[in-house]
């Protein structure tokens, strides 16, 4: 009986420390999807077409990456789609018309799983009737770049 217990409580040890691992591992992936959504807003804020397609398809890759026990399939491939669309952009233009979309998705997310232990801002553009998600309180309008760069307001902060 006792080999018996020693063994439940090994066996119990072990996936229990499992489950912490597997679950720093899944906050690190959620983690790289921001970031990876970030390289994206900052590349339209700076106005780099090219940086932003890149971006986009690196931050398809990073989301392949997570698991559908955290963001619902149906999730992921919006989330895939609007990457896409930013991706196969020919224009910084409709790039920014496709980021409307993707940052719309990526704040329902971000409302819904905790993404990263920083603070999460979500900013909004009167002009483009738009939000983004930012990493920081200072406006930088990635639908405008420089020729609007501080108009918005914060609407809301996700700790």
């Amino acid at each position: 009986m006792k080999k018996i217990l020693l063994i439940a409580v090994v066996f119990l040890s072990a996936f229990t420390n499992h489950l912490k691992a597997q679950d720093a591992t899944d906050n690190t992936r959620l983690s790289e999807v921001l970031k990876s959504y970030y390289n994206i807003k900052n590349a339209l804020v700076a106005g780099d077409g090219k940086t932003a397609a890149t971006s986009a398809t690196d931050f398809s890759k990073t989301l392949n990456g997570v698991s559908y026990q955290q963001i619902s399939e149906g999730n992921v491939n919006t989330l895939l789609k609007d990457a896409g669309t930013i991706a196969d952009a020919k224009s910084i233009e409709k790039q920014r018309v496709a980021f409307i979309n993707f940052s719309s998705n990526m704040a329902e997310m971000a409302m819904a799983l905790k993404l990263s232990d920083q603070p999460v801002y979500i900013q909004y553009c009167p002009m483009k009737k738009a939000l983004w998600l930012s990493s920081e309180q200072n406006i930088k309008n990635p639908y405008y770049g420089n020729s609007m760069l501080t108009c918005g307001k914060v609407m809301d902060k996700i700790q």
